[in-house]
């Protein structure tokens, strides 16, 4: 294949949003969807490989997996090793422990699942995971394994029929994509299924490519439209929206399109849009991309982890020259070496450098695990055991793990002897406020009854691959609230979940509980912190920090957003009551107490104190009923 400078420019097009936007720059609040751009490219460039080899006879899959190694794994085992470095001295246990898995499974290709059962890509405490980035090179190594054979066969046995064979496999992957965004989200993002198709678009560019337009202003236009793609998903689309699926055809079709465009032809001058692209700048800044895209993650996820909290500008532009400056180091020095004709780049001394780089990082990852973080390394932090109260766990909080026809009334009316009936009905964010309801008793003055179920929000219209079970669970209210002379509904959830699904199905339901008779209360978001209090409270104490209120780490506008679509019920702002423009209280300031046992969800002293501040009373339902 002839190099394509254009290329490279866009190389830089995808990883310096991806860069900024992890640097916490709101200005482009799509910078992530420069890892889909990266995706069209190396779908694009790795079938042009395979089709060379092809067309001169080399093809090879050990030839095939030994330039991949050489792209690859030098600076993949170079960040991972410093990274590892740095997490020894940073990283608290119980992190070094879930860092050390991580480590496994980056070095291995499979990280993409590890953080997929483990870790949401936007969740407020993301950024303290210095591995989660590997996530995409996982897609792409998994994707090598077939790929070449996919080729192959096409290229031997289906007389070069690309599109008849790629085209449908793209066209499946895009529909599960689209699907995943309302079903299973996570999976949808991180998985290969769902990502197939992006990298089989800049596939079928390279295998069946279309012809090279003479016309100079088609061609114009169409590198125009292709970075006008680019740009809308940069600056329109955010972490809120439904991803991928339908929006991530911007970036994928408007990397195409420049692709496309910067084809050489003897017949017209170079458009602008790829004239742009071969810039110096923007080509420099191609060929370090990778290096730039490995370093850049793990530096922002220290910083962070050591000031738990936003940063300023001034940070941020340390954290971009640092990022640059390590990018250009590994690029010239571990890069560009193992990308030359030397002896130790031959096929077998790549595999065993390959072999045991994979190897010494299993080792680093399973000594860390094993190790359960090496608490000896902090002496003087010790977690205090914070109490949480009685969830009712398997009957009343159902984990995923019991059977819906557990749960009993009996079991699960936490309060007693009241006329009103309230039901709470939400998932682990509603279970919090349980173990503040007694000591509030006589202030809520009714019948609590408890109705929850992790990961499952208090939404009919909801349904999740993770938690199949969820849409009988909530079904199974309506039944409840009939049965058990239910007069009050609370719905509670951990509403920052639900963000990129939006929250139609929610007024949805609460205009099904007032057709059925109820008052309906909804419970807006309540503050949740970057990382475990106990962690916040640690570092505060480090920089004698004398109060205990700290920045909450999630949209701070939430409840603004789930305030429309819960017309006819009364909606609760937790945030009024529990903070103040400088951040919300993780202790009490007198006794020193948790009022979190977690990042989020409340302990006995914070339920208690949540539910003494904003929660209903039914005092006044309680005397008519009395009077009746």
């Amino acid at each position: 294949m002839n190099y394509r400078r254009d290329i490279d420019g866009l190389r830089a097009v995808a990883v310096l949003p991806v860069v900024l936007f992890h640097f916490g720059v709101s200005a482009i609040p799509g910078g992530f969807t420069g890892v889909d751009i990266f995706f069209v490219i190396s779908g694009y460039l790795i079938s042009g490989s395979l089709l060379d080899d092809l067309e001169r006879g080399q093809f090879s899959i050990g030839r095939f997996y030994w330039r991949r190694a050489r792209r690859i794994l030098p600076a993949l085992t170079f960040v991972i090793l410093l990274a590892s470095i740095a997490a020894w001295f940073i990283l608290l246990p119980s992190d070094l422990h879930e860092y050390s898995l991580s480590v496994i499974a980056a070095s291995t290709f499979w990280s993409n699942i590890y953080f997929w059962k483990t870790t949401n890509y936007f969740s407020i405490d993301a950024e303290l995971r210095p591995l989660l980035h590997t996530w995409s090179l996982s897609v792409e190594e998994q994707y090598y394994i077939f790929a070449p054979v996919l080729v192959y066969l096409i290229y031997r046995y289906a007389s070069k029929r690309w599109l008849t064979i790629l085209l449908p496999i793209a066209i499946g992957s895009f529909a599960l994509a689209v699907m995943a965004t309302t079903l299973a989200p996570t999976a949808g993002f991180y998985l290969l299924p769902t990502r197939i198709w992006e990298l089989a678009l800049g596939a079928m560019l390279m295998l069946r490519k279309p012809p090279a337009l003479a016309s100079r202003p088609l061609t114009e236009l169409i590198g125009l439209a292709g970075f006008g793609l680019i740009a809308f998903g940069f600056l329109t689309i955010s972490e809120s929206d439904p991803f991928p699926g339908y929006n991530a055809l911007f970036p994928c079709i408007g990397t195409a399109l420049l692709i496309y465009a910067g084809q050489p032809h003897a017949d017209r001058p170079v458009p602008v849009a790829t004239q742009v692209l071969r810039l110096t700048p923007l080509v420099w800044i191609g060929l370090i991309s990778y290096s730039l895209y490995l370093v850049h993650w793990p530096i922002n996820s220290f910083v962070h982890y050591l000031s738990l909290k936003a940063i300023g500008v001034p940070t941020i532009m340390a954290m971009i020259v640092a990022s640059v400056a390590l990018a250009t180091f590994s690029w010239k020095y571990v890069e560009q070496p193992f990308r030359q004709k030397r002896a130790f780049t031959a096929p077998l001394p790549i595999f065993a450098f390959s072999a045991t780089a994979i190897a010494l990082l299993c080792v680093v990852g399973l000594a860390g695990a094993l190790g359960k973080g090496f608490p000896q390394r902090f002496p003087d932090f010790s977690t205090e055991r914070v109490l949480v109260g009685d969830w009712r766990n398997g009957v009343c909080f159902n984990e995923g793990g019991s059977r819906i026809e557990n749960w009993n009334l009996a079991d699960c009316t936490r309060t007693h002897g009241f006329a009103t009936n309230v039901l709470l009905w939400g998932d682990s964010f509603a279970a919090h406020y349980v173990s503040g309801l007694e000591a509030n008793a006589q202030k809520i003055q009714a019948n609590v009854v408890q109705y929850t179920y992790a990961g499952c929000p208090p939404n009919l219209s909801y349904f999740s691959y993770a938690r199949p079970a969820c849409t009988r669970f909530n079904e199974r209210a309506l039944s409840i609230i009939r049965d058990a002379n239910i007069q009050a509904v609370i719905l509670s959830g951990r509403w920052t979940d639900y963000q990129a699904r939006g929250f139609d199905g929610l007024q949805k339901t609460v205009d099904r509980l007032r057709d059925m008779g109820v008052k309906v209360y909804v419970i807006g978001q309540s503050p949740e912190f970057i990382a475990d209090v106990q962690k916040i409270a640690f570092f505060a104490k480090r920089e004698h920090a004398a109060n205990t209120s700290w920045p909450m780490a999630m949209d701070p506008d939430i409840n603004k957003q789930v305030l429309p679509f819960v017309k006819g019920a009364t909606f609760i702002d937790p945030l009024a009551y529990l903070c103040d423009p400088a951040g919300c209280s993780y202790a009490d300031a007198g006794t020193r107490q948790f009022l979190y046992f977690d990042y989020g969800h409340f302990s006995s002293a914070g339920a208690t104190l949540a539910i003494s501040k904003y929660w209903p009373s039914f005092a006044a339902s309680n005397k008519v009923a009395k009077a009746k």
